[in-house]
């Protein structure tokens, strides 16, 4: 299938391009940026005119940042185009929720990608915690701002995220894992003197059961960056490290599960496109975006230095 790339930034080129164009299901035929393009690949500035020249494409890959991201979903989808979002989906509930409407009211596919739910050892974690009585579970994820979104203004901006950037990769994980729902109960939100966005994120959340759920966000890590998960069961601990790239039980890392040949987040991100493009489906899962709206709701703000890049 032909697939039109939005937004060539730094994920688009060095996830997304190179997913595409390992899959046996895509083609990447035309891409849309203002200033990126993908060599070999027909590029575009204007939107609007990639659907109306290029109506052979059928489905729209969306890489720009959260705020403008519903309104290129909302005219790709009026044009009869599949869509798939990069994480998070938009930059509100509610207009995440329209795109749902449109989607089913247009008949096209509409997948709200977390790249993180697709890390190796994910699915072995949950699998082990699904029998489990969870006592005690914390997320530890901090890691540095400056190597991660250089120079890239909008993740400070009102919509832009912050730290819940990274953080909400954690809650997808979170909420992928755990049989039993939680909301947040509370948050501390540090924010720097000059910036709109947090820089780190204290949270707390209830569980149904009473187990201890916390997490805690930080962009200012320097040297090893941490994206850990620890649960304390009362059948062992388990701690998944690296983003959910491995899983130790009771100290014990586990061997990576066998895949007949289908490994990375993002291929399998398209991997699944290409299923739902193809038996007419949706998937569009808003818990952990509902996680850093309460927190943005509930957090009680700080104010930090000032971030200077």
């Amino acid at each position: 299938m032909e697939i039109a790339l939005v937004g060539i930034g730094k994920i688009a080129i060095d996830q997304h391009v190179p997913a595409i164009s390992a899959s046996p299901d895509w083609e990447l035929t035309a891409t849309v940026s203002r200033h990126g393009s993908v060599e070999g690949v027909q590029a575009y500035t204007d939107f609007d005119a990639m659907l109306e020249e290029r109506q052979d494409i059928r489905v729209v890959s969306l890489c720009m940042p959260p705020v403008p991201r519903f309104d290129y979903a909302a005219r790709a989808i009026r044009a009869g185009r599949h869509v798939m979002l990069e994480k998070p989906p938009g930059a509100t509930l509610s207009e995440c929720h329209a795109l749902v409407d449109l989607a089913r009211a247009f008949r096209v596919s509409l997948f709200a990608t977390w790249h993180s739910r697709e890390a190796e050892q994910v699915a072995a974690a949950k699998a082990w915690l699904a029998d489990k009585r969870l006592e005690r579970l914390s997320v530890t994820w901090k890691e540095d701002v400056r190597r991660w979104h250089p120079g890239q203004e909008w993740i400070w901006q009102p919509g832009g995220l912050g730290v819940f950037d990274p953080g909400i990769n954690a809650l997808s994980i979170v909420t992928e894992i755990l049989p039993d729902p939680i909301h947040l109960t509370s948050a501390v939100l540090e924010v720097p003197q000059n910036r709109q966005a947090p820089i780190a994120a204290s949270l707390d959340f209830h569980h149904p059961a009473g187990a201890s759920v916390t997490a805690v966000f930080d962009w200012r890590q320097e040297g090893d960056q941490t994206w850990t998960i620890e649960a304390a069961t009362d059948a062992g601990r388990m701690v998944l490290t690296e983003g959910g790239a491995r899983l130790a039980i009771d100290g014990v890392e586990q061997s990576a599960p066998e895949t007949e040949g289908l490994t990375g987040e993002y291929p399998s991100l398209y991997a699944k496109m290409a299923r739902y493009v193809t038996a007419g489906e949706s998937d569009v899962d808003l818990s952990p975006m509902r996680h850093v709206a309460d927190a943005f709701t509930l957090g009680r703000r700080e104010t930090v230095d000032p971030f200077v890049e």
